[in-house]
């Protein structure tokens, strides 16, 4: 939207509005360049099934039409409808509402908005330049609702855990729902259509919200929108109806009712779209659609306030983000809080002067970079200016900005020899991967690249080339037995240019796996080598990639096997054991992080490692922990191969630094993820990377929040280019685990969710009879699920028996780093039917129906083959009764076998090259790792229930709850002292 806020004829004559209940909650909306379209504590929209967005248009029909439903006459079996919603009133006590009409057991209701009689509405006036969707469920009631047919039939009873199991009784919905106070219509989701959006004039202060005005440059900075008319703000929630089960006061629930992100991480409506002047929310996305206006309303909120930053996302091909150079002026910044020019900025006094919208300071606007204004304030060049117009830009820092002379991309590879790493076949693997690589390296021709492996002695490589005649055509190794007193031979010959050595370090890799293949060494000098590796690397900086196969056991940094510790678990002991045991590595990565070295570690062993001290090294440097228990070449080649290819080659920023600059009256109190914080609001970024992703949690400066709007800024400095992304507008607890038990974390987890909910349900317990129904905002309808499917996640989950330690720690450091699509499909994977689409001629790849599953063990039959997806791994499930021919088809002669020896890959048949170009399309939907395939087969233990059966999110396993369980157990601690 590149133009002024549109004007409105009728602006100067609205009434004001009388004031608002007194319990009304009290928020402040996101920026004018960012309004979020619902707030914590608002529906958003209707859903129909899974394919209505909540955003579109809907129909409407008259409230009083024949073909609402009637009352009914029994409880019997009802249309199976998930949810209910109920709109506050929007109008005085003195209004009289329609008749109340029971509700139909188990069938949602939704509750009409009515007008009362007497009262007229004005329609809300067309503004051109006013985006078409409803911002907030606030202005004119509608005269008629939406009636939306229901597309089931009824509440259809439990299935068995697999079909052909035994399964437990059913549990059918009998007792009704209390009485509502208003008509109501079936639709199905549960989520009925929101009150048409009307123009921003009409939209009220009511409840504390305010609604930001439109604008392109901010000239009326400050001023709240018009009064409106109307007398009260539509609060509309939805509802699940719990009934009890027959012979039992225990409440219960239909499954099927119940939200589920079937469609993935669907973002409401894309804001860079909508709202061009801000960055695309793959760059940065907050945790609420709204500020808190009261310290007192961020405590009863409960929940994380903040927002996830991933400054290098990869954008859609053909997305470029403007780079710009202000040389000789330089970057136009605030004088003060060193804000960069934006398109929220505003330029007054003719274009001399321009303010800050982060402190409000009056800058001067340097002589070369001033234009003027034209009548509507704006200046004349505004369309030439990507900086005034685009939330992403790119700068061209000058040299000041510089603490040094850009330094040549470094990589340096710290291997691990031990006759673990030769016999699983990962030496040859990482070897060949380099090779591979090598011409991709960043930097040509200034990139440099060194070696040292390790095993109870630390060999040095020299392979530089001379110039003069290139006579060193094989590299020199040098042995240091020393582990007491490091030193390095040959410190300028370690580090060498790829393009001037490269036939030296082709030979090199070529010869590493047969260097040692005799080597029958089981020690591991991993801390005198790390050592070594950072003398010989901190003059420059770079990446230092870790191949790791055996416990530390010599010299400094050596750990102790003690992740066994089977009496520590539930003890006040138990966090010892994820926290680094030897301070050497926090240390070690605190020098790097002074350096500019990142660290990226790639694990291998069957045996304990300790991760979660190696780990330290990727957590404080920016780097990355990867993981591959039990590596055997030829299981986990590929894998390896791709991820260590891509860490190699993905578009890298070095020797960067970050900092996000907020508005008067908000600041950041904490920050999450793998960086190493210089100050209290710099993050020390010494390589940062596309698949890298931070968060931040956000309080208020004082106790009431006096600013209108509130605006963000985020910058990322590294070489050559300065990256300032402008906008407007789950931080996850796994570092609860450092601190706490792991059972007092996930009970940290259900608590945060049920004082959210409980302070939500008081809002409406005045309002409405809510008896036994579980209420909650549109906006938080999949908080409860992803909270538990968090509970139920590698680092939370069981105890000791339930997941090995170094699996915890590892999946923990991943998931701190990952960003937010991907955070939320490792939680709630994809589960999708393929068999049909196999059996179908003449299909293609492109024409699967991808259309998610719920992931529990009632999605599966056992005629079908199923492809469960986290993101890391692929599990491939063959239900027992799948047609013989299709496995066969599928994994050849090794279809009988044991699924654990049968590799899967293409065969010469159809069924075959199909599937495999499904897995491919998967895989290339994000490529920041590679799923590898597990292959299981039902019923076969206890591989399916390693790779899968434990990890479908809604059943019950392992002692934790399933979904339905977990909904109803916060449902009757929200009840208490509601």
């Amino acid at each position: 939207m590149n133009t002024m806020r549109a004007e409105d004829p009728n602006y100067g004559s609205i009434p004001q509005r009388p004031a608002g209940p007194p319990f009304a909650a009290a928020y402040r909306p996101t920026p004018p360049g960012a309004p979020q379209t619902t707030t914590p504590f608002l529906s958003s929209g209707p859903v129909d099934g899974s394919e209505a967005s909540g955003f579109g248009p809907t129909q409407t029909l008259n409230s009083n039409s024949p073909s609402m439903p009637p009352p009914p006459s029994s409880y019997g079996p009802p249309a199976a409808v998930p949810s209910q919603r109920f709109p506050t009133p929007r109008f005085s006590s003195t209004a009289q509402p329609p008749p109340l009409r029971p509700s139909p057991p188990g069938q949602p209701v939704f509750t009409s908005p009515f007008k009362p009689p007497g009262v007229h509405l004005p329609s809300p006036p067309v503004s051109l330049h006013q985006p078409h969707i409803p911002l907030v469920p606030m202005g004119s009631p509608p005269q008629s609702v939406s009636h939306l047919p229901s597309r089931m039939s009824g509440p259809q009873p439990f299935q068995s855990t697999f079909p052909g199991y035994p399964s437990k009784p059913s549990a059918v919905l009998t007792q009704p729902p209390p009485v509502q106070p208003a008509p109501f219509v079936t639709h199905q989701g549960g989520y009925g259509p929101p009150p048409p959006a009307t123009s921003a004039h009409l939209l009220s202060h009511q409840r504390g919200y305010v609604h930001p005005p439109l604008v392109a440059q901010m000239q009326h900075q400050g001023s709240g929108p018009p009064m409106g008319t109307l007398q009260g703000l539509t609060e509309d929630f939805s509802s699940l109806s719990l009934a009890s089960i027959p012979g039992s006061l225990d409440p219960g629930l239909d499954s099927k009712v119940l939200p589920r992100p079937l469609d993935g991480d669907m973002e409401p409506v894309s804001l860079a779209e909508m709202y061009p002047m801000n960055c695309h929310s793959r760059y940065l996305r907050l945790t609420t659609s709204a500020i808190p206006n009261s310290s007192s309303l961020v405590s009863k909120w409960q929940l994380p306030l903040g927002a996830v930053v991933c400054p290098l996302a990869e954008a859609p091909d053909g997305e470029e983000v403007p780079i710009l150079n202000f040389s000789p002026t330089g970057i136009v910044r605030c004088r003060r809080c060193r804000t960069y020019v934006n398109p929220y900025v505003t330029f007054t006094d003719g274009g001399r002067k321009w303010r800050c919208n982060i402190c409000s300071l009056l800058n001067d606007v340097p002589g070369d970079y001033f234009a003027h204004l034209d009548a509507g304030g704006r200046r004349v060049d505004l369309n030439e200016r990507p900086e005034l117009t685009k939330g992403s830009v790119e700068f061209i820092a000058p040299a000041e900005y510089m603490v040094r002379a850009p330094m040549p991309p470094l990589y340096f590879f710290l291997i691990d020899v031990s006759i673990s790493a030769i016999r699983s076949g990962m030496l040859e693997v990482v070897a060949q991967t380099i090779k591979s690589c090598l011409d991709r390296l960043p930097g040509f021709p200034r990139t440099q690249i060194g070696f040292i492996t390790f095993d109870s002695s630390i060999q040095f490589y020299n392979m530089k080339a001379s110039k003069a005649s290139s006579s060193l055509m094989q590299p020199q190794m040098m042995v240091v037995s020393d582990l007491d007193d490091i030193f390095v031979p040959l410190p300028d010959d370690l580090l060498v240019n790829l393009s001037e050595s490269r036939s030296v370090v082709d030979a090199f890799l070529d010869s590493l796996p047969s260097m040692f293949q005799d080597n029958v060494n089981v020690e591991s000098a991993f801390g005198p080598a790390l050592k070594a590796a950072f003398m010989v690397m901190h003059k420059l900086g770079g990446k230092l990639l870790i191949f790791q196969n055996t416990l530390p056991s010599l010299g400094v940094g050596r750990l102790r096997l003690h992740g066994d510790d089977l009496r520590a678990y539930g003890t006040d002991k138990e966090q010892a054991l994820r926290m680094p045991e030897d301070p050497f590595y926090k240390q070690m990565a605190a020098d790097c992080t002074k350096y500019q070295i990142a660290v990226n570690v790639y694990a291998f062993s069957d045996k304990y490692t300790d991760i979660a001290s190696l780990g330290t090294l990727a957590k404080y440097t920016g780097g990355q922990v990867y993981y591959y228990p039990s590596f055997q070449s030829s299981i986990h080649k590929e894998k390896l191969r791709h991820e260590l290819a891509r860490d190699l080659t993905r578009e890298t920023a070095w020797e960067s630094v970050l900092r996000i600059r907020c508005g008067k009256g908000v600041k950041f109190t904490s920050y999450h993820g793998n960086f190493m914080l210089r100050s209290t609001d710099l993050l020390a970024l010494p390589a940062v990377d596309c698949d890298k992703a931070y968060a931040m949690q956000l309080g208020l400066e004082e106790a009431l929040l006096t600013a209108q709007t509130v605006y963000f800024q985020v910058a990322l400095l590294y070489p050559l280019t300065y990256m300032s992304k402008n906008f407007n507008s789950p931080i996850t607890p796994i570092e609860k685990t450092l601190s706490y038990k792991l059972e007092e974390a996930r009970n940290s987890v259900q608590q945060r969710i049920v004082k959210a909910l409980r302070e939500y349900r008081n809002l409406y317990a005045v309002q409405h009879r809510l008896g036994g129904r579980m209420i909650y905002p549109e906006s938080l309808k999949l908080l409860p699920l992803y909270g538990l499917a968090l509970c139920k996640s590698t680092p939370l989950r069981g105890g000791y028996a339930d997941a090995q330690l170094d699996e915890r720690c590892a999946a923990g450091y991943t998931m701190m780093s990952l960003p937010v699509k991907n955070l939320l499909k490792l939680l709630y994977p994809s589960l999708v039917r393929v068999d049909e689409y196999l059996l179908k001629a003449s299909s293609q790849a492109d024409e699967l129906d991808t259309s998610r599953l719920p992931v529990t063990a009632q999605s599966l039959d056992s005629r079908g083959l199923y492809i469960y997806d986290d993101g890391l791994h692929f599990v491939i499930w063959f239900g027992k009764m799948l047609p013989p021919d299709v496995a066969m088809n599928l994994l050849g002669g090794d279809f009988a076998t044991d699924l654990s020896k049968v590799n899967l890959c293409v065969r010469d048949s159809e069924l075959s090259r199909k599937l495999m170009k499904i897995l491919k399309k998967f895989r290339e939907i994000d490529p920041s790792y590679y799923q590898l395939c597990h292959l299981v087969r039902q019923g076969e233990q206890p591989r399916e229930g390693f790779f899968l059966l434990q990890n479908l999110v809604e059943d019950q396993v392992g002692g934790m709850n399933g979904y339905v369980d977990w909904i109803l157990q916060i449902h009757r601690q929200v009840q208490q002292n509601a």
